[in-house]
């Protein structure tokens, strides 16, 4: 039934009893008692209402609206408990929710409201994000999906493809955009450290055949090329990013799982949505081709000026992409510190802004697609300190294919080690810990007492050195360093790009003397093992290597520590 016809209808609902008291002119809750209440006067010229017993005296009745039961009488606070109507037993009276917690519920409910809305809002403004972001399916090429619990590596690509107001001073007109600046960020599993591997646009590699899908929906093979360069990985004949991380893992043995591309507009509105990001050059620098100019020290920029300062090649080193690239890194570890900031992560604003800026610059593959995920990976990278964050580059040589070098190739001597190490999840920060500890191992092999050059017993085997060297070293031993006991063993089974001096633990002293004469480093003594000479006696070896300068030159060689990163994001350089 309608509330009009309630009469005394068992389990009203407490929300209809809210009438108003023209006492205090406030609402209040009147449950509905348990005897019979007359009806409420109509309005004027209904018909009269049925007499209702009087009120006790020295109260006043509380008019309620019509059609409403009647509430019981409420009496003053200390009033002796009044009689039950006649002709009823008395009960107990009706137990009131004190006015803190009806205030609790009301709060309560609003808030809960509140939190819906805000919940609703979030989600319509996460849908907004997850439209800015564009997605490419690049098959599996790609992973299937982000694991939260698994070291990962992601390939950031930023292209010199044109868009939006501005740009028009950058890359080629006609181009759908090449793979510019190139990063393979390996994140650890423990989520301790992070590599950041750059791969030099001019880098030469073979681009292998890629299956790519077209707007039309279906699927095409690029064909590879070989001996070409990286950027040429994207944009030419309609190579996607996929075919990008194609050939990072032919080149690398890297398999990327996923990618993330922007072109020349990231770096604005990035760096605008941030207020600026802090970089530092030595020397001041007016480059007219980029149009950036600096003072000397440390300055803020962003939009154009930040484009323009991680787009120059001839205001640093020798106007090269590699020192480019050691200016991108350092760029890019502001840009993480300024992200990361608690200036940016306590205002509001400037998340938005970041947000807007961030899925607006975005392409990446469809399996990371959700702005979700997006926030997944951000939240995981957001566990590795800075310091841990190591900056390197794939270690190169000149291109001996050109007269006048300007491209570069891998690196065959140095590259694998990187590469071993991101595949194996092994930190560089840690490496260079080892390293640091390796270094003092090595120059601790020179500390010590040295023996005489006559009780030095040493064969000598060429391994890779000029031909005759070792009878020639031999000469000069025997001759003018007074290293009587040493023979000419030959040639030795490989060749060898350092001199090495093995020799047992007892014989330490005997190589720290003929380290002395040759000019050997620390690292060219290898403890090891001795070997029997012609008198049947134990000797050292000494193998001439590549690096050997001739009979009597000290090699002086230095230790060459494996390629590591050469900054973290944790530290402010200035570029040179």
């Amino acid at each position: 039934m309608d509330a009009q016809g309630r009469g005394r209808a068992e389990n009203v609902d407490p929300a209809d009893q809210w009438v108003l008291n023209p006492n205090t002119g406030e609402y209040e809750l009147r449950l509905t008692p348990s005897a019979p209440q007359s009806a409420v006067p109509g309005p004027r010229g209904s018909a009269p209402a049925p007499s209702r017993p009087a009120a006790p005296r020295g109260r006043t009745t509380t008019p309620v609206a019509p059609g409403r039961d009647v509430p019981p009488p409420r009496r003053r606070r200390g009033a002796p408990p009044e009689e039950p109507l006649p002709g009823r037993r008395g009960r107990r009276p009706v137990k009131q929710k004190s006015t803190a917690k009806k205030a609790l519920l009301w709060t309560g409910g609003t808030m809960a409201f509140v939190l819906v809305a805000g919940a609703t809002t979030g989600w319509f403004y996460l849908k907004h994000l997850e439209g800015n972001v564009g997605t490419t399916d690049v098959g599996d090429a790609a992973a299937s999906n982000f694991s939260k619990d698994e070291a990962f590596d992601i390939l950031i690509i930023g292209t010199d493809k044109r868009t939006g107001e501005g740009n028009e001073g950058y890359g080629d007109a006609g181009s759908v955009g090449h793979a510019d600046t190139n990063i393979l960020l390996h994140v650890s599993k423990d989520r301790t450290n992070a590599t950041a591997l750059s791969i030099p646009r001019d880098l030469i590699v073979d681009i292998p055949d890629c299956r790519t899908k077209q707007e039309d929906g279906n699927e095409t093979v690029v064909a590879g090329q070989e001996d070409v360069r990286f950027n040429r990985s994207l944009g030419e004949r309609g190579r996607d990013a996929g075919c990008t991380m194609r050939t990072v893992e032919a080149a690398t043995g890297i398999k990327p799982d996923h990618f993330v591309m922007a072109d020349f507009n990231a770096v604005k509105t990035l760096t605008s949505a941030v207020d600026g990001v802090e970089v530092c050059v030595e020397k001041a620098v007016d480059d007219k081709k980029s149009k950036l100019v600096l003072p000397a020290g440390k300055s803020t920029v962003e939009g154009e000026q930040a484009l323009a300062f991680v787009r120059t090649r001839h205001a640093f080193g020798n106007s090269g992409d590699l020192d480019r690239i050691k200016v991108q890194q350092q760029f890019l570890g502001s840009l993480m510190r300024k992200m990361t900031s608690g200036d940016t992560l306590t205002s509001p604003t400037k998340l938005l802004k970041l947000a807007e800026a961030a899925t607006k610059a975005l392409t990446v593959d469809k399996a990371i697609g959700k702005v979700g995920t997006l926030k997944d990976i951000a939240l995981e990278l957001k566990k590795v300190p800075t310091k841990n964050i190591s900056f390197m580059t794939i270690p190169v040589v000149d291109n001996p294919a050109e007269p006048v070098p300007v491209t570069v190739v891998i690196d065959d001597s140095k590259a694998p080690q990187v590469f071993d190490a991101i595949n194996n999840d092994v930190s560089f920060t840690e490496v260079k810990a080892q390293q640091k500890k390796e270094k003092a191992e090595v120059a601790a092999r020179l500390k010590g007492t040295k023996s005489a050059a006559s009780d030095v017993r040493v064969r000598i085997l060429n391994g890779g050195a000029a031909g005759g060297s070792a009878q020639l070293q031999l000469s000069y031993l025997q001759t003018e360093a007074g290293v009587t006991k040493s023979e000419n063993a030959g040639n030795a089974e490989a060749a060898l790009a350092k001199t090495t001096l093995e020799y047992a633990p007892d014989q330490a002293d005997q190589a720290r003397r003929l380290a002395d004469i040759m000019g050997l480093s620390g690292a060219a003594l290898k403890p090891g093992k001795s070997v029997t000479n012609a008198q049947g006696l134990p000797a050292m070896t000494l193998t001439l290597g590549k690096d050997f300068k001739g009979a009597g030159v000290k090699l002086n060689s230095a230790a060459v520590a494996p390629p590591r990163g050469a900054s973290t994001a944790d530290k402010v350089q200035c570029a040179s």
